[in-house]
């Protein structure tokens, strides 16, 4: 019985080898651990598209804090295996299990004011994506595991002032040759852009809604013919075929 409970144990922390958006960095400044986000309390993914959990995470922590930022300014997402980063000294699957390939991607979406918002019926637009490098077979994923956890990208230069809530996401891709395989982590920042930028976004979409469980960049087998996640070679568009503005 001893024994049973320690190989279940071992089980339970190989396989639950997810991330949870914990952190922003503004310009490379850390803004700290949990500060201005809205994050789960778990580091388990979403698997359903159409549920409400697919636009910040599921409920869990929210900041009272708004973080100030101007258009231009480098942002980070920090992902880490629990919160805090790894779950064990030399983590192999901090900030996420190798194996999860996959996009990252970054939405908006203007509110009155950022820190109390409700995060349903807003109008998302995305500012930034890193997919799949066709060239080097690397993913957004490889990026931010190579960058110890962060993801970062400039805001852009035209976003008109105001409150905005921030979405990062990671689909991981690593099971989702099955319907429902594909896991979403994400979590939402709450920001208050300043400068004089103009952008209004002409086309949004909406969160649930803008993914759909068919989707081929959802349900989709990554391996190619030597069993490697390298898409077969193919570019990879990520969900809802949804552009990046430009300013």
């Amino acid at each position: 019985m001893k024994f049973s409970l320690i190989a279940a144990a071992a089980f339970a922390l190989t396989a639950e080898a997810h991330c949870i958006f914990q952190e922003v960095s503004v310009n490379d400044q850390k803004q700290g651990s949990l500060v201005g986000l809205r994050a789960p309390n778990d580091n388990m993914p979403v698997y359903d598209v159409t549920s409400q959990d697919i636009i910040c995470q599921k409920q869990g922590t929210t900041s009272d804090k708004v973080i100030s930022v101007n258009p231009g300014d480098n942002l980070g997402a920090f992902f880490g295996h629990i919160i805090g980063g790894a779950q064990i000294p030399n983590d192999p699957d901090n900030p996420i299990a190798k194996s999860h390939k996959g996009p990252v991607t970054a939405w908006l979406a203007k509110v009155d004011n950022a820190a109390t918002a409700s995060k349903t019926g807003l109008k998302w637009f995305k500012i930034w994506e890193d997919t799949f490098d066709t060239s080097s077979k690397q993913w957004g994923v490889d990026h931010m595991i190579a960058n110890q956890g962060w993801v970062k990208f400039e805001l852009p230069q035209c976003i008109a002032p105001g409150d905005y809530l921030m979405r990062v996401e990671i689909l991981a891709l690593h099971s989702a040759k099955m319907a429902n395989g594909a896991q979403f982590y994400m979590s939402c920042a709450q920001l208050k852009v300043g400068g004089s930028g103009t952008f209004e976004p002409t086309s949004t979409v909406s969160f649930p809604g803008a993914y759909q469980k068919n989707d081929q960049s959802i349900v989709v087998n990554i391996y190619g013919l030597t069993g490697q996640p390298d898409n077969g070679g193919k570019p990879y568009n990520a969900p809802g075929n949804v552009p990046v503005i430009q300013c």
